[in-house]
């Protein structure tokens, strides 16, 4: 049974690893910085060097490297992004793009035959990045930005402009018709590490993505009254920060009483006003972001908080707007691609588990124009975005072994 090299793939992880490696030992690789610049560089000429090929740079400067074997069908791609979020680790997006590399590797010199070409694709700023927008190149691929709102956004640093940052990359705005399209993939397929601890609690390597969470987040403002900290008695007081820690804690009491494991939520920002010691605050603005692919759930779960946000209100004296400010609907993968995963996964030997996605990713994007998947690693101790994110090489290849039979798989059974 023919299997990936993953001395080679390990040696390459550690390799563009160093890159934008920090001096607490994480990686800070943005995009448009001057590590994004030297990780494109090496991964060219790495793709050059294996492949005899040249890389081509679309309009957003996503990265292309095209094998073709001279039928005219359309394309297998394979990828992920090779950008970082602030401090990261070295194989989120990273892991993905080195593995398809790996497979590709392996097919060209196995001699499998296939009947759809391949392409190995990094994607432009997936992560949260300087410009204020993420999954970007997957974004333009997909049509969901246009050409004329990439000036809209400008690095909060240094100012620059995000059409002048692409162009710094390789990229050019104006030639944005000629970003491939549908015409020319016919399947996309991302590995990513799981960044949870499902995988662990299973004791399996690898599983296959059945759907990419959906993400609703709400702006919710809390108006109070301020007052002095030390002659106000307690019982006349309307305390913005009191009562948004209510509403916190009332969402997290609604999101457990729904008892779905794939529904999770966070208030991760929070801003207090006038955010003095001895003033009473009149005004806390906080952001509620939950992860739910349940569409009746979610409904459930705006009505109960509706309802214990008017006992709230009434219990504090205080007023709650909230406005939503996203809700982004769950998207499935393929079903192509998902038997195809699973049976790779079970030729390895193992068993082909589905899990939902947790976090956003480039297939999410892909899935609205051709059939769409990803396969998931295990994340040691669920760690993500952090320095201390790891997959163990024996995963790395199990990964990465289901993956090329995938390939295999979808080769045969894709329409076009």
């Amino acid at each position: 049974m023919t299997k990936i090299n993953i001395e080679r793939l390990m040696k390459n992880i550690e390799s563009l690893g160093t890159i934008g490696e920090n001096a607490q030992g994480g990686i800070d690789r943005a995009l448009g910085s001057e590590a994004d610049v030297l990780a494109r560089r090496w991964l060219m000429e790495y793709w050059k060097e294996r492949f005899h090929r040249e890389t081509k740079v679309d309009a957003i400067a996503n990265m292309w490297l095209h094998v073709e074997n001279g039928e005219d069908r359309k394309a297998i791609v394979l990828g992920s992004h090779h950008d970082s979020v602030p401090n990261g680790g070295k194989y989120d997006g990273a892991l993905g793009v080195l593995m398809a590399t790996e497979v590709v590797e392996t097919i060209l010199e196995q001699n499998i035959k296939l009947k759809h070409p391949l392409t190995i694709v990094s994607f432009t700023g997936e992560e949260p990045n300087p410009y204020g927008i993420s999954t970007l190149g997957s974004k333009a691929l997909a049509g969901r930005i246009r050409k004329d709102q990439i000036r809209n956004y400008f690095h909060r640093d240094t100012l620059e402009n995000l059409a002048d940052g692409i162009q710094r990359l390789g990229g050019d705005i104006e030639m944005w018709e000629k970003i491939p399209g549908k015409e020319e993939i016919g399947s996309y397929l991302e590995c990513h590490i799981e960044q949870g601890k499902r995988l662990e609690a299973m004791d399996l390597p690898v599983a296959c993505v059945s759907v990419i969470t959906g993400i609703y987040r709400e702006q919710i403002t809390v108006t109070g009254e301020a007052n002095h900290a030390g002659t106000t008695m307690m019982e006349c007081r309307k305390d913005a920060l009191l009562g948004a820690c209510e509403v916190a804690l009332a969402v997290e009491a609604v999101l457990l009483e729904l008892q779905d494991k794939d529904i999770v939520g966070t208030v991760g920002y929070i801003k207090n006003m006038p955010n003095e010691a001895n003033i009473i605050p009149d005004q806390t603005t906080m952001i509620l972001d939950v992860r739910i692919s349940n569409e009746e759930k979610k409904l459930e779960m705006q009505h109960q908080i509706n309802e214990r946000v008017k006992a709230i209100e009434a219990k504090r004296g205080v007023r709650v707007h909230r406005s939503v400010i996203l809700n982004q609907p769950a998207q499935p993968m393929s079903e192509v691609v998902i038997r195809a995963v699973s049976q790779g996964i079970r030729q390895t030997g193992l068993q082909p588990e589905q899990l939902i996605s947790m976090a956003g990713h480039d297939a999410s994007n892909v899935a609205a124009m051709a059939d769409s998947g990803m396969i998931f690693v295990r994340s040691i101790d669920g760690k993500s975005h952090c320095k201390e994110e790891y997959s163990t090489p024996e995963d790395i290849e199990a990964c990465a072994n289901a993956m090329l039979r995938a390939v295999q798989i979808l080769d045969e059974e894709m329409a076009e």
